[in-house]
């Protein structure tokens, strides 16, 4: 997978969760989606996405 698909990952993940703080919405629809997002994420990189975010906003 290409660090611009990565990336895309990442974007989506972000998008869905800032949905998710929305008051009407389909949590468990979104919650799927974040399973698969992680779920291949880590079966790429090997790593958790959470943990990788942390990071991000660390530096």
């Amino acid at each position: 997978m290409k660090n611009s698909e990565l990336k895309k990952l990442i974007s989506q993940y972000k998008e869905i969760i800032n949905k998710q703080k929305k008051k009407y919405v389909n949590n468990l629809k979104f919650s799927v989606k974040l399973e698969e997002i992680e779920h291949r994420y880590f079966h790429e990189t090997g790593r958790t996405l959470k943990s990788d975010l942390e990071k991000i906003k660390e530096s």
